[in-house]
Formats: C-alpha cells, structure tokens, sequence
C-alpha cells in the first residue's frame, strides 16, 4: 500500500509532505473503522515483545522518534501503526516558528534527510494541554523531548529545561534532554561535560523531590568522540539519569552521493548514512560503560536488520523516523516479527 502512494508524497516538499500525511491520516482515524482496521493490518501484539526497560513497560521495542509529532498532536493517530512508544518534540517552553523554509530536503540517492528546523513548536504548555485530554493512547508509553527557546543564552538554558519539566511532567511517561540537535545555534556546546552536568543535575533534583521520579534520558550526537563518549558515560552514571539516547542526526557530509546542492545544504543528516555510526555509538557506550545504563537506538533504522544489529550493539529499544518515512508503517511489524522470529 504505501510503495503505492509513496511517489506522490515525494514529489512534494518534505514539510509539505509531512503535513499532508499526519492530515489524512487524523481524517482517516476519524472514519468509523478505520482505526481497528489499521490495527490489525499494522499491530503485532505478542507479551513476548514486552520489555521492562527504566521502571516503564513497553508494550514492544520500536518507538515513534521526537521530531515527527513536535506538539503532541497525533499520538492516538500513530498508536494506530503499532508503535510500543512514542515522543513528542523537541518542546521548547515558548512557542518559536523555527528556522527559515525551506528546512528539510530529501536525499533519495542516499536515502536521508537533511532537516534545520530549529525547533519549530508551540510550546511546553500547548503540548501540555493536549496530553492532559488524552484519552486512547492504547498503553503506548509517551516520552517528553525538552530543549531550549533560540533567543535563551547558554547560560541561561537551565532555565528552559525546567521550565519544560514542570509543564510535561504529569502528562509523560519519561524526559529526553535534547542538547544534541546541530539545528540550534550553540545548543551543542551543552554537550559539554560541565554545563550538562549542571543541567541533568537540577533536573535530577527536581525529579526527585516529586512523588514519583520520572525517568530523564540524554539525547546525544552521533558526532562525540570517543573521548567525549567516555564523558557521557561519567555523567550518565554521575547524575544517574536512566539511560541514553544515540543518536541524534549528524553534520558528517561523508559519502553521500545525492546532488551536491543538496548536500552543501546546512542542517542534520538522517537516516541510512547514520545507520552504522549510530550503531558504533551504541555498542561504544554500552561495552565501556559494561550496560550500566540502557540505550535507545535510532539513526537509520530502514529494516528489521537494521533494528536487530542496534539491539545486538547494547540497545534495549529501537526508535524510527526516516527509516519510517522511507520504508513505511510495515516496517514496525517487520521489526516486531523478526524479533519474534529470533
């Protein structure tokens, strides 16, 4: 079905064709039946695919990666495809328009993105409101992706991470610290060892003055040295957050082998070029640091191979975007049963 329709959405602009989906799929969830149909074309629902994983139950391993539903707008929607969890964002806590369009630009050759989108959202207290009136989620677990406003200075930044935890925390089920997009002027520069041990440290405070601590996660590049993974490993088990996530998109332009505009075009690459350095990434930080820790695994997850290598590298679950967007819905199921098969 979707090889089908799959040309038409890729004769149009990627963020045009993004709109165009989410839109018709919404109107399609809205059809009397379309939903159960969808489920049992799309859901693979076996208890062996179940994992414990930082206090949550997934119903299975595969998620919905930040960047595809940025204001909590579609997650009954996207349950529908069988996905185990998902998460919105990145959430900043004032609304911002993003960088210039156009932002996003395909790479069929090297079957990739290049986004800049800068963090377009509505803001920490829009997508509140919507997850405070979710009513079918379908025992997906949601993850709250938080980042900071354009205009907030670094040091300033800890600031904006509050002020996110605060307005998601009755309303998801963990929290990714995103310093890791290339997309925001200077954002990386908190991957740096002192200011983002301040930051997970008063997040982690905050936490655990609450009833229930939540489990927080760090989103990362997959553009850290070794010597800066090592950092990672030190501050994760420093600041005892629950676990990582590797990775987020590159700004390696090696191999890519689609026009060069398109590739001298500013922004993070993602998905297959990223699919054996994030993989590197995983197997890095889980061996060094011996698993202390669990690891998300996404960047360019295309197949069911793709997702298994990931899992075998140390990942305790596995997350899509252009992998989904490539290849299609079926490729949860695909993943599902070939873990089933294992």
């Amino acid at each position: 079905m979707y090889k089908l329709v799959k040309p038409i959405f890729f004769s149009m602009n990627p963020e045009q064709a993004h709109h165009v989906v989410t839109g018709g799929i919404k109107a399609l969830t809205k059809i009397w039946g379309a939903k159960s149909l969808l489920r049992s074309i799309y859901t693979v629902d076996d208890p062996r695919l179940t994992r414990e994983v930082f206090g949550l139950t997934f119903k299975n391993p595969v998620g919905l990666a930040a960047g595809f539903d940025k204001n909590a707008e579609y997650i009954d929607d996207m349950a529908k495809f069988g996905f185990g969890f998902i998460e919105i964002g990145t959430v900043t806590p004032r609304p911002q328009p993003g960088n210039d369009k156009p932002r996003m630009f395909r790479l069929v050759s090297d079957e990739a993105l290049i986004n800049r989108m800068g963090f377009n959202n509505q803001g920490a207290d829009v997508a509140a409101g919507r997850l405070q009136f979710l009513k079918n989620k379908e025992g997906v677990i949601i993850g709250g992706n938080i980042g900071k406003n354009k205009m907030t200075p670094n040091e300033e930044a800890v600031n904006d991470y509050i002020y996110c935890f605060h307005a998601l925390y009755d309303h998801v089920d963990y929290f990714v610290v995103n310093v890791s997009s290339p997309n925001t002027p200077g954002l990386r520069d908190l991957q740096e060892k002192e200011p983002l041990m301040h930051i997970l440290h008063t997040l982690q405070e905050l936490n655990r003055a609450k009833p229930t601590a939540k489990p927080i996660l760090l989103k990362i590049a997959p553009d850290l040295t070794d010597s800066q993974l090592d950092d990672i490993i030190e501050i994760v088990t420093t600041t005892q957050i629950a676990g990582v996530i590797a990775t987020n998109t590159t700004i390696s332009r090696d191999g890519l082998q689609s026009d060069a505009h398109l590739v001298r075009e500013a922004g993070g690459v993602s998905g297959r070029p990223l699919t054996a350095r994030s993989t590197e990434v995983i197997r890095y930080l889980s061996e060094k640091s011996n698993k202390a820790f669990p690891i998300i695994g996404v960047g360019g997850v295309h197949s069911a191979e793709d997702a298994l290598e990931k899992l075998d590298a140390g990942a305790a679950l596995i997350q899509l975007y252009t992998g989904f967007i490539y290849e299609g819905p079926g490729l949860i199921g695909d993943i599902c049963k070939a873990i089933l098969r294992r």
